[in-house]
C-alpha cells in the first residue's frame, strides 16, 4: 500500500505541474509585455499593453464573438468534409495494393502546393460565400488525417490478421475487428494536428475574402490600425484552437478508453 501511494503522489504532482506550468509562464510573459509597454512607451498602434488588448475585446466582445462562431462553423463544417474524404481514401489505400500506389503520390505532391495560393483560387472559383472557405479547410486539413489513417491500419499485428484468416475470417472482417482498432490511436493523434490546421485555415480563408470570421475581422481592423483588436482576435483565435484541441481528448477517451488507460500506465511506470 505504501509502494502504491509512492508512485501515485509523484504522477498527481507531474500532473499538476504540467497544468499550471504553461499558465504561470503566460502570467509572467504578459506581465513582461505590460511593464516593457509602460517603460518604453511605445505607441499603442505599434504594440499595445495587455491591458488595453483586453478592455478593447471586452468593448468589442459581441462582434469578436460573432466573427468567432463564423469562423467556429467553417472549420467543422470543413474538418467534418475533410474527415469523411480522409476516411474514404484511407480505406480504399488499405483495401487496393494499386489504390495505394497510385494516391499516396498524389497526397505527397498536395502537399507541395502552398495555401497562400489555394485560398485565393477558391475565391475566384467560388466567390466569398461558406463554399471555399469549407473547401481550403478541407483541403489544408485531409493529409495528415489520411496520413494517420493509412499508417495506423499498416501498424495492424501480423499475428492477430494471419490468427483471423486461419479462423476463415474474410478481409472486411478482418478490418473491423483488427485494423480498424488498430488504427484509431494513430488516427486521434492526427485528429488533433489536423484540427489546429483547419483553425489556420479558415482564418487565412477569411483574412483572403470573406463577409465574416475572425480573419476578415482581423484584416479590417489592420487597415484600421487597431493593433489591439487585432491582438484581442488572436488571442479568441488561439482560445478556440486550444478548446477544439482539447476536445479531441474527450472523444478519444469516449471512444477508445482502453488505449488511453495503456497510455497513462506506461506514463506512470516512467
Amino acid at each position: 500500500m505504501v509502494d502504491v501511494l509512492q508512485q501515485r503522489i509523484p504522477v498527481a504532482v507531474r500532473s499538476r505541474a504540467n497544468l499550471w506550468a504553461p499558465l504561470v509562464f503566460l502570467a509572467v510573459l504578459i506581465a513582461v509585455w505590460e511593464a516593457a509597454v509602460r517603460v518604453t512607451g511605445v505607441r499603442p498602434q505599434v504594440l499595445p499593453a495587455p491591458s488595453r488588448v483586453a478592455t478593447a475585446g471586452w468593448v468589442q466582445h459581441d462582434a469578436i464573438a460573432g466573427h468567432a462562431l463564423a469562423t467556429l462553423g467553417v472549420t467543422a463544417v470543413g474538418f467534418g468534409v475533410s474527415l469523411v474524404f480522409a476516411w474514404a481514401v484511407a480505406i480504399a489505400i488499405d483495401f487496393s495494393p494499386l489504390a495505394r500506389r497510385g494516391l499516396i503520390p498524389l497526397l505527397v505532391a498536395s502537399q507541395t502546393i502552398p495555401i497562400i495560393a489555394i485560398a485565393p483560387l477558391m475565391i475566384i472559383w467560388f466567390g466569398f460565400g461558406l463554399l471555399p472557405k469549407v473547401l481550403v479547410v478541407a483541403l489544408v486539413t485531409f493529409f495528415p488525417v489520411a496520413i494517420g489513417l493509412v499508417e495506423g491500419f499498416a501498424s495492424t499485428s501480423r499475428e492477430a490478421s494471419a490468427l483471423l484468416r486461419s479462423m476463415g475470417a474474410g478481409r472486411g472482417r478482418e478490418f473491423v475487428l483488427v485494423r480498424l482498432p488498430s488504427a484509431l490511436p494513430m488516427f486521434f493523434t492526427s485528429l488533433r494536428i489536423g484540427i489546429t490546421y483547419a483553425v489556420i485555415g479558415a482564418i487565412f480563408a477569411e483574412y483572403v475574402g470573406a463577409k465574416s470570421g475572425l480573419g476578415i475581422y482581423m484584416s479590417v481592423q489592420k487597415n484600421a490600425f487597431r493593433t489591439d483588436l487585432v491582438l484581442a482576435a488572436v488571442a479568441v483565435t488561439a482560445a478556440v484552437s486550444i478548446g477544439l484541441y482539447l476536445s479531441t481528448f474527450l472523444i478519444e477517451r469516449l471512444v477508445i478508453g482502453w488505449h488511453v488507460k495503456e497510455r497513462r500506465a506506461a506514463a506512470d511506470d516512467r
